[in-house]
């Protein structure tokens, strides 16, 4: 049952798929090989967003972006901890993938939010399940890309002579086989949020978190990698997102409503962190906190301004599932949550004084997110709160690559025949994370690593 092919993708989420599109548009025959019994894994779970910038949505929406203001806020988020060299490819590709992925059939929606790390909305909405699916069509109507789902990669097979890595073995209903490429091995396999023994050698403080990703994301193709020599970075970086209801199992995303003017308090009705922070950081911030459990307090301006069309900023569809605390007053809303209303009052009060003053002396507030929006008061009854945990969505680190997407060992040198794309790699995000460029960067680098893999046929 051993099989042949050009190039070998493990994994059939956005990565997988965007690479096996590119790699067969290119002319070159494709093996895509998927754990699980369906094709999607986390990219199909996520919040459905992209970051990018500069393009007709944005004009549309009267929005100014450039992929230099693109660039700084994604080092500017990553605390300067990310590989610039990744940061650049991420945004001198950004534009031609985000008119690629139009062009292969994927829908956005209308509006433009901002979010975590942005200093203008980039936020650009699909149905992420729905993209997966597109991309895996376009790739299977080319002829050139068979999909094996069900077949669990092992290991990765090296020529014994050249140490080029040269295919995969698999598990396919009971019985191994080798799967080999002439162009080598693309991992598209994810991370592993799934996998509590990774996380508690990486983040023990997220032993408790909520965890939510793809059923295959226990770091399949991390360890093929690691066998071999790969290097990895970022590591230490693992965060949960902030935002997620403790006790909601209908959603698989978080909602912050402190990007649109919310404060965070603790069970002690107070303040703890400045909200408009990346929600990675508002991740680490809250599991610090009391039971590692906070509320997202608004009003009900708050409220109404929030988007329906954006998963993570959708405040009315919470409420009316009822996973908003509803009062009238700070008082009764206090007393619903179970915090002190004396604290609660003392902390909504002296945030609208900030808010009034143009200053926040606790935490340095200034925006509602990142570089973007004024702060507006919380004062118009009725009062809502928000039940939030931090959940790890993604770990956002992995393998080391070059900007070619080439995997590198722990001595710098390139790992022939190696090519890793999407959430399996480190270096882009550093230490914290912008919205919408983990999709961003499963397309982006899923077809740059395509490309790299099919130069070697030329």
């Amino acid at each position: 049952m051993d099989l042949q092919t050009e190039l070998v993708i493990v994994g059939g989420g956005l990565a997988g798929f965007s690479a096996a599109l590119e790699a067969a548009r290119l002319g070159h025959q494709v093996i895509l090989l998927e754990k699980q019994a369906e094709t999607g894994g986390s990219s199909a779970m996520s919040g459905g967003c992209l970051a990018f910038a500069g393009t007709d949505l944005q004009r549309d929406n009267h929005i100014e972006d450039s992929s230099e203001l693109l660039f700084n806020d994604l080092r500017e988020v990553g605390q300067f901890e990310n590989d610039e060299s990744l940061v650049r490819v991420y945004v001198d590709n950004q534009l031609d993938t985000y008119e690629w992925l139009k062009q292969a059939g994927v829908q956005f929606g209308r509006n433009i939010e901002a979010s975590s790390g942005q200093s203008v909305p980039r936020v650009h909405n699909v149905d992420p399940a729905d993209t997966v699916r597109t991309i895996a069509a376009r790739a299977k109507e080319t002829g050139m890309v068979n999909v094996l789902a069900s077949a669990a990669a092992q290991r990765l097979i090296r020529n014994p002579h050249t140490g080029r890595v040269e295919g995969v073995s698999v598990l396919h209903d009971g019985n191994t086989f080798t799967v080999r490429g002439s162009l080598g091995v693309l991992l598209a396999s994810g991370g592993f949020c799934r996998n509590a023994e990774l996380v508690h050698k990486y983040a023990p403080q997220y032993d408790d978190a909520v965890f939510i990703g793809g059923e295959g994301n226990v770091g399949d193709g991390l360890k093929m990698a690691w066998q071999i020599g790969a290097d990895n970075r970022d590591m230490i970086y693992i965060k949960g997102t902030y935002g997620k209801h403790p006790t909601d199992e209908t959603n698989h995303h978080s909602c912050l409503a402190v990007y649109k003017g919310a404060i965070a308090v603790n069970q002690d009705g107070k303040r703890f962190v400045d909200e408009s922070i990346s929600y990675k950081l508002l991740g680490d911030a809250c599991i610090r906190q009391p039971y590692g459990t906070t509320y997202q307090i608004l009003d009900r301006r708050i409220l109404e301004s929030g988007d329906n069309l954006t998963r993570i900023l959708d405040l009315e569809r919470r409420l009316e599932e009822g996973l908003m605390i509803e009062a009238d007053t700070l008082e009764q809303l206090a007393a619903l949550i179970e915090v002190p209303a004396k604290a609660l009052l003392e902390t909504v009060t002296s945030y609208n004084a900030y808010v009034d003053a143009g200053t926040d002396p606790e935490f340095g507030r200034q925006h509602l997110v990142h570089q973007y929006g004024d702060l507006v008061r919380i004062e118009q009854g009725p009062y809502y709160a928000y039940p939030s945990t931090a959940a790890v969505f993604g770990t956002y680190c992995g393998l080391c690559i070059d900007r070619d997407m080439r995997v590198l060992d722990v001595y710098g040198d390139v790992l022939e025949g190696l090519y890793a794309a999407g959430e399996i790699v480190g270096g882009l995000h550093g230490a914290a994370y912008m919205t919408g460029t983990a999709l961003g960067k499963a397309a982006i680098f899923g077809r740059v690593a395509a490309r790299t893999a099919t130069a070697a046929a030329s």
